[in-house]
Formats: C-alpha cells, structure tokens, sequence
C-alpha cells in the first residue's frame, strides 16, 4: 500500500491557491515547534463569503497537500462553513494521511480559524472565543 494517497500526491505536486493576497482581510499563520511546519492563510472576504483564499507553508508534502485542500474546501463559502472545517474533513478529503502525518491537517484548521479571527478582530465582529481554540495539541499525535 501506498504511504500517500493519489490526492495528497496530486495537491501536494499541484497545490491550489498558493500565493500572497496583499489586501487580504485576514491572515492567519500557525506552525508546529516539534516538526517545524509553518503555514499562512489569507482571506478576502466579502459580505461574510470567503471570495478568495491564498496559502503559503513551509512544510513537507503533508503539510502543503493539507493546506491546498483546505483552501479549495473554503473559497466561495461563508464564514460559518471556514469555522465548521475541521482536521477530520481536510483528511477525509485527501483520502487519508498517514497517523505521524495527521498534525498536518491540524495545522490547516488552525490556520483557517487564526485568519477568520484576525478578520473578525480587525472588523470589531463579536465572535464565540470557543471557536479558535489555542495552545491546543494534536489529538492524534500530541504535536
């Protein structure tokens, strides 16, 4: 059996959505001190729908595939859905990755909250804290 799946492959060999939005509405960036994976989120977004989303990782292939699916998973939708996201759907939509990989996908769900919550901040919107958990580690492998 492969250690990647066909999709990891392709997003990590054609990742959607890299690059810079200069006036994005909201960035975030989160990085994980252990395997030292770094990613950057930009956001614009317009009447509470993300219009364009952009990424930047420093990362191995896990890391870039999680991060290109997880931006192709949010751009046109509302806010609500980029929050709902979770580690667990970027996975799914890769078809897997690999137990010591799955800290990858973490790093894309935080990476989509932390650029929400800095558009939120920015904007004065009020927002459930309990949505953009921090300082949390990886429930799969404690990254």
């Amino acid at each position: 059996m492969a250690l990647y799946s066909e999709k990891v492959m392709d997003h990590f060999r054609n990742p959607r959505n890299v690059g810079v939005i200069e006036d994005a509405d909201g960035v975030g960036e989160v990085g994980n001190p252990v395997c030292g994976d770094i990613m950057k989120i930009y956001l614009k977004i317009e009447n509470d729908i993300i219009t364009d989303v952009k990424f930047e990782t420093f990362g191995c292939g896990s890391a870039i595939a999680s991060s290109s699916m997880a931006t192709e998973l949010i751009k046109g939708k509302p806010l609500s859905e980029a929050l709902a996201l979770t580690n667990k759907a970027v996975t799914e939509a890769l078809d897997g990755l690999p137990a010591h990989k799955l800290h990858c996908s973490v790093l894309a769900e935080e990476a989509i909250k932390s650029a929400v919550k800095d558009y939120y901040d920015k904007n004065g919107i009020e927002y459930d804290h309990s949505q953009f958990p921090e300082g949390e580690s990886c429930p799969h492998c404690g990254e």
